[in-house]
């Protein structure tokens, strides 16, 4: 498997005197070292001293470095030879002495000069005290051009400190010979491999880029026409023979105990194993590269690779039942307060009883801003229903864990629960239950759409709820800010914030905190302010880092994935697509439905840019994971067909959009209307909006303009400037040509919001309209719509835009370009296609749209660079 990244590395240690190459057995050290030699620069020779066991004697390495060197020499250190040859192996030999002698011949001859790469292969068997340090007084004073490459499953025992500090020491570690996925890929396509889809990524995942893992897992396929899934006996085979029945019998036990956690330190490991002698084996393990893979820079947390823990968990536990290993570890974690790992490892042990109990002590902090939910939902799956309600603080925290993952029937029932343990002994735990209840019946009515029931739950729950009982109260007052938003009332909505964000300041609570930052952005967004809401999501963002968070954390990912929303309204597309991609994977990790937000807004900007089928994909992942996750249709799906029909206008498939914008409308419009889903709160004002779109594009300018117009009225009425600002700018593009005062004036009501921020409203403008948004811009001072005029292309200078462009216009967009590009007129067009003369007109629109230019000329001259006509 040829690796020229890593041989181009290797190249640049050249300069220096020693390379080493340390990894576990089979991450292809001598191969990498074979075909670097083979690639030596002229004028390099190499010398290869394939290491074993028998060398571990000084003498006998000497005698083959001397022999070795003869090639290039010959005639060196006859004399220095038959001292080595008469030395008796019992008796004391001055070897650094005889080194010495040695390398001044080397230096004294014509042709010692020349630029030497000698190779010590698997120095690890060889490895002792005095080997050591023979060649550490070789490596001290290494003749000029001569540059040592040492592979080996462990470090020798070298003084390294000052050649690191020269940079005269290259190293390559595990980390670095791990295969990439692409070159696995690559391997797996040489060698015929036929594995595919969830087995491909299984596979890449087990291996971690191991490449005798990957070669054996082949291997054990050959003469079935494809890889045996499942059969790694040869992978087993070849780790026991090759590391663990190397290890001395305590390090063998050490592994078998420690091999069914995920993860491990030395404290850990000495309570299951009740010793003392944990830290130094695994620096034991660690030095002779004992496929331990740190977690942490500080060196405290490891695991096994996957394949050798599994070998190890198959070949047993010692004289330790698995149970009695996990039960130790539960009561250590839990001491160490680490609680999730403690349930873990109570379930593990078959105890669910003591799991029971220790999900008890779980906060809603942990469980609404910390804590994954899906860890939840599976430690469900394990704990008898008996026991789910059996306490009612099991019940109350497991109804809010159904609730956020949208399993509504079944958080209800399960509250239902809290009946059994009416009438509480006392006042004030009666009232503090039934305030339970209606926390979670909020919430399931929010779900639901039940937005009136909604509100008044978790209206009656704050009234009741402790006051330290921070994570409900918060819970509640982010319904009733979302519920605002969606009645129009954004100063209500701001209202709640302020006080959420006051209690969680009270509570010193970064992670609550942080999701009132969150919920004050979407806000300040709905407002126009989209400057101030960036600068709310860091504030949430900093907040997080000064506290202890899991790598998944609910509120890391809806703030990035909000970050990363934001930046596309500031048209900062590679920006946002980095933050929500990051947004997105760990939402998924926490089973947070927030993540629709991110593969919306990813569809959004693949779209802008012409991807219609990656804009479609974006979608289509979203909706496949609400249907794995079992999410309600109420959640989602009026949201993604809303962005759907946002492409399909994009795209001119303006059919798709007139059948489906009009059921959104009827749905979330009038007196009847359905709530907006929590994630889309201003979904309706979206609905009225892209129905103006729809309008324009149809030639309905009229219609349009009354749509634009009321839309404006209602969106300022309610204090959602930046709907009104869409509202606004898509207006100026409609009295753009022939009503060009009121466009100017209306442009000019616009600017005047420019500081919040929001640039991507303008797009239209920005590509087809340039030069005379230029020409309106100029009266302003300069420093006003700086951020504007540098969106704006030079004169004369089309928009860059993207290859993949090329997908973006339709069969009967592209047939209209061509004849086009033939000098046809719109009425010639419409006879030789048989279409409207009004849809030739909306065709030439869309295509210039997408090209992004204004005029016929320059749409043929992009359309020919792209390679769309010829």
């Amino acid at each position: 498997m040829p690796r020229p990244r890593l041989c181009e590395r290797l190249a640049a240690g050249l300069d220096g005197r020693l390379m080493m190459l340390s990894a576990p057995a089979g991450f292809g050290k001598s191969s990498l070292a074979i075909e670097f030699c083979e690639s030596l620069p002229p004028g390099w020779q190499s010398l290869w001293l394939g290491l074993g066991v028998r060398d571990s004697d000084p003498g006998r390495f000497l005698e083959r470095l001397l022999d070795g060197l003869r090639q290039f020499h010959p005639g060196l250190g006859d004399e220095a030879m038959g001292h080595l040859k008469m030395r008796q192996r019992h008796q004391p030999f001055a070897f650094e002495q005889w080194l010495d002698g040695l390398l001044d011949e080397v230096a004294g001859r014509p042709d010692g000069g020349q630029p030497l790469l000698l190779v010590l292969d698997d120095y690890h068997l060889a490895q002792n005290a005095v080997l050591d340090r023979c060649l550490q007084f070789l490596l001290n004073h290494l003749p000029d051009g001569w540059v040592l490459l040492v592979t080996s499953r462990q470090r020798p025992d070298w003084h390294l400190a000052r050649l690191r500090l020269s940079r005269h020491l290259l190293e390559l570690n595990e980390q670095d010979l791990r295969l990439t996925e692409s070159e696995s890929l690559a391997l797996l396509q040489r060698q015929g491999a036929r594995v595919e889809g969830e087995d491909l990524e299984g596979l890449l995942q087990r291996s971690e880029g191991w490449v005798a893992g990957l070669r054996l897992w082949l291997l054990a396929g050959q003469g079935t026409g494809e890889p045996a899934r499942g059969d790694e006996s040869l992978i087993r085979e070849y780790l026991l023979e090759e590391v663990i029945e190397r290890q001395p019998p305590e390090v063998q036990a050490f592994l078998f105990e420690t091999a069914r956690f995920e993860r491990f330190c030395a404290e850990l490991c000495d309570a299951v194993r009740e010793s003392h002698d944990s830290a130094a084996i695994l620096r034991q393990l660690q030095a002779n590269q004992v496929f331990l893979v740190p977690l942490d820079e500080e060196g405290r947390w490891f695991r096994y690779h996957h394949l050798f823990s599994d070998l190890l968990r198959a070949r047993g536990t010692g004289p330790l039942a698995p149970s009695a290993l996990h039960l130790r570890a539960c009561r250590w974690f839990s001491a160490e307060g680490l609680l999730d790992e403690a349930v873990e490892q109570a379930l593990r042990a078959g105890q669910p009883d003591v799991a029971a109990s220790l999900v008890q002590n779980l906060s809603e902090e942990q469980l609404l801003a910390n804590q994954n939910v899906a860890m939840l939902l599976r430690w469900k799956m394990d704990l008898p229903d008996s026991l789910l309600s059996s306490t009612p603080r099991l019940i109350v925290l497991y109804s809010l864990a159904l609730a956020l993952a949208c399993q509504l029937d079944a958080a209800e029932e399960l509250a239902g629960n809290l009946a059994r343990f009416l009438p509480a002994p006392d006042v004030a735990r009666q009232r503090s239950l039934l305030a339970q209840w209606q926390a979670i019946s909020g919430l399931i009515a929010r779900g639901r759409g039940d937005i009136e029931r909604a509100e008044r739950c978790c209206t009656e729950a704050l009234e009741d709820l402790a006051a330290e009982n921070y994570g409900q109260r918060h819970l509640c007052l982010s319904l009733l800010g979302n519920l605002a938003v969606v009645r129009g009332d954004l100063w209500r909505a701001r209202s709640f914030n302020r006080e959420a964000l006051e209690m969680a300041r009270r509570g010193a609570n970064p992670l609550f905190e942080s999701l009132v930052h969150y919920d004050r952005a979407r806000v300040l967004q709905m407002r126009g302010e989209v400057l101030r809401a960036q600068a709310e999501v860091q504030l949430g963002l900093d907040r997080l880092k000064t506290a202890a968070t899991p790598r998944a954390c609910v509120a890391r990912a809806r703030l990035m994935l909000y970050q990363g929303y934001l930046q596309s309204l500031r048209m900062q597309p590679q920006e946002a697509r980095v933050s929500l991609q990051s947004g997105i994977a760990e939402a998924r990790a926490c089973r947070d439905i927030s993540l629709l937000i991110g593969h919306c807004v990813l569809a959004g900007l693949e779209g802008r840019e012409g991807r219609f089928a990656a804009a479609f994909a974006q979608l289509a992942e979203a909706e496949r994971l609400m249907h794995i996750w079992d999410v309600p249709p109420i959640y989602y799906l009026a949201m993604i067909t809303l962005f759907k029909c946002e492409l399909w206008l994009a795209q001119g498939q303006l059919e798709l959009a007139e059948a489906w914008l009009p059921r959104l409308a009827e749905t979330y419009s009038g007196e009847q209307a359905a709530a907006a889903p929590e994630f889309h709160p201003q979904l309706a004002l979206y609905i009225e909006l892209q129905q103006a779109t729809l309008a324009r594009a149809q030639g309905n300018l009229a219609d349009a303009e009354a749509r634009l117009r009321a839309l404006m009225d209602k969106a300022e009425a309610q204090g959602s400037l930046h709907v009104a600002l869409m509202a606004r700018l898509q207006r100026v593009a409609l009295l753009r040509n022939g009503r060009e005062r009121e466009a100017s004036a209306l442009l000019s009501e616009a600017l005047d919001h420019l500081a919040g921020g929001a640039l991507l409203p303008y797009r239209e403008l920005l590509e087809q309209h340039p030069q005379w948004l230029r020409e309106q811009l100029a009266p302003r001072a300069p420093e006003s719509v700086r951020e504007l005029l540098a969106l704006i292309p030079e004169a004369g200078e089309l928009p860059l835009l993207d290859a993949g462009a090329i997908e973006a216009l339709s069969s009967r967009e592209l047939a209209v370009l061509q004849l086009i590009a033939q000098g046809c007129s719109n009425q010639e067009i419409s006879e030789r296609l048989f279409i409207s003369l009004h849809t030739v007109k909306s065709h030439a629109r869309h295509i210039n749209g997408k090209l992004g230019v204004e005029r016929r000329t320059q749409a043929v001259a992009r359309a020919k660079s792209l390679g769309l006509l010829r």
